[in-house]
């Protein structure tokens, strides 16, 4: 069953057809991605907290989905997370979690104010069947200075070289600094790994 809403996923196009998926995919998504070892949630808080001096202060979890992502950033220890999603069923699963100060749905034109948020989590978020890479752009230019942007490449998105190559245009000019880049375990159950990075804005 995982595979099928995985492949349905990573074949989507578009905003309207993605929300879709994963509304229909809310009820089920956390026991199917558990059922392989969904390990991206935990590898990215680990690696951002690490990072981060001030863990009480406010993080965006951006593409929150049902708070998995949330909830291992509140176990590695952030205190103050907000959540954002296109899907609104997703949305409903994570606020019952109880990690997150607010919730809200997003567009693909939603814009972050800049300045908001010291940290920002987009966990399994931008990629094939998912956002696109201009996200990433947008998430950065909400970043004050030293602020960090913690997000992953799964094995399908790795494939199409645009993604790691915006990561080296903010980082070649000087607009940001590469902090951490790991390769690491995925859905290890159908050996799927991801690369997990922290951009710091110049």
């Amino acid at each position: 069953m995982t595979e099928v809403f995985l492949n349905k996923v990573y074949a989507a196009s578009g905003e309207t057809e993605t929300r879709e998926i994963y509304d229909a995919w809310a009820k089920t998504y956390e026991t199917e991605v558990g059922e392989h070892g969904y390990a991206t949630p935990g590898r990215c808080a680990a690696a951002l907290a690490g990072m981060t001096p001030d863990l009480t202060a406010p993080l965006l979890d951006f593409g929150c989905g049902t708070g998995l992502s949330g909830l291992a950033l509140k176990l590695a220890g952030f205190e103050t997370i907000d959540g954002v999603d296109i899907s609104k069923e997703m949305l409903a699963q994570a606020t019952q979690k109880g990690v997150y100060r607010s919730t809200r749905q997003v567009t693909a034109d939603t814009v972050i104010a800049t300045g908001s948020y010291a940290n920002i989590a987009a966990i399994g978020v931008i990629g094939t069947g998912a956002a696109p890479i201009s996200v990433l752009d947008m998430l950065m230019k909400a970043l004050p200075r030293d602020g960090r942007l913690v997000f992953s490449f799964n094995d399908h998105t790795l494939q199409d070289p645009v993604h790691e190559a915006r990561i080296n245009e903010w980082t070649d000019c000087g607009a940001a600094r590469l902090l951490f880049r790991e390769r690491g375990a995925h859905l290890p159950g159908i050996d799927m790994q991801s690369n997990v990075y922290i951009l710091e804005k110049a």
